[in-house]
């Protein structure tokens, strides 16, 4: 049987498509991660971002390095084996199901996007083990029914069995208006006990200023960029037990290795919480 099942969940006529004369937050971040799974448009977004943050580049790469120690404590120390990663990006090294079926073969992982690039190249890469299940589904964050009424998520995902929420470098892309707590409790409300909810994303309270000019070219691009401070970052975790060390600064939620590097020198915070 394949290990990859409904990896869109919709006839291949129904696809949605590709727009490259545009930027796509998700191509913009393959560009920040050196990917080349982007375009103009994309690249021209990205360049006028590190403008204002020259180091811009190696915090995503720190946001990716938390979602990978991320996933690893959740399944080698939380035994979870589920997971829900919405806002997946453009594939690339240490994807969710990498890292979780290295640990556990038996791992599940649904990703969601709405880019469909990313479903293009999930359909190529995105192969797990035999053991295991990896799927995929066009789902747009701000509809959280739209995701949970998929029949995929049914397909892949035991509802009966703790699922991890991953929301790794995605909520700041959610306007006020878009109401990104609602969004979040209607996710969470959904996970069974037990579960765990994944988030990192942009703080405001690291240099205030170069936050602000980021979000606002970022916006000028038509991609909402909306960094928050630590405690409306804490406000997504409400009603939840706060992992070890709490929502921290990236770099700074349990490191590998000993570092020197200043924890607030990626801008951004980072924090894990479990559904009791």
């Amino acid at each position: 049987m394949p290990n990859t099942r409904g990896i869109d969940g919709a006839p291949a006529d129904q696809t949605p498509q590709i727009d490259t004369s545009v930027p796509q937050s998700a191509r913009v971040y393959d560009f920040l991660l050196g990917g080349k799974d982007n375009f103009p448009p994309d690249r021209a977004v990205g360049a006028a971002l590190i403008a204002q943050i020259p180091t811009l580049p190696e915090m995503v790469k720190a946001q990716r390095a938390f979602l990978a120690r991320a996933v690893r404590f959740l399944v080698a120390d939380a035994g979870i084996r589920q997971f829900l990663d919405v806002g997946t990006g453009i594939p690339t090294a240490n994807n969710v199901h990498e890292v979780a079926q290295a640990i556990a073969p038996e791992s599940r992982v649904l990703y969601v996007d709405i880019d469909a690039i990313v479903l293009a190249h999930a359909r190529a890469l995105m192969k797990g083990t035999a053991e295991g299940r990896t799927a995929f589904i066009i789902g747009d964050l701000t509809e959280p029914q739209g995701i949970l009424d998929d029949p995929v998520l049914a397909d892949t995902l035991d509802h009966d069995q703790p699922v991890a929420l991953m929301l790794v470098g995605i909520l700041h892309h959610l306007r006020d208006g878009d109401d990104p707590y609602g969004v979040v409790a209607r996710l969470v409300d959904w996970l069974p006990a037990g579960s765990y909810l994944v988030i990192a994303a942009p703080g405001s309270d690291f240099d205030a200023e170069a936050m602000a000019q980021t979000a606002a070219t970022a916006e000028l691009s038509g991609i909402p960029y909306v960094p928050r401070s630590h405690a409306e970052m804490l406000r997504f975790f409400t009603g939840l037990e706060l992992v070890e060390p709490g929502v921290a600064p990236i770099l700074g939620w349990r490191p590998e290795a000993d570092t020197s590097t200043d924890v607030r020198s990626v801008y951004g915070w980072a924090g894990v919480g479990r559904k009791n």
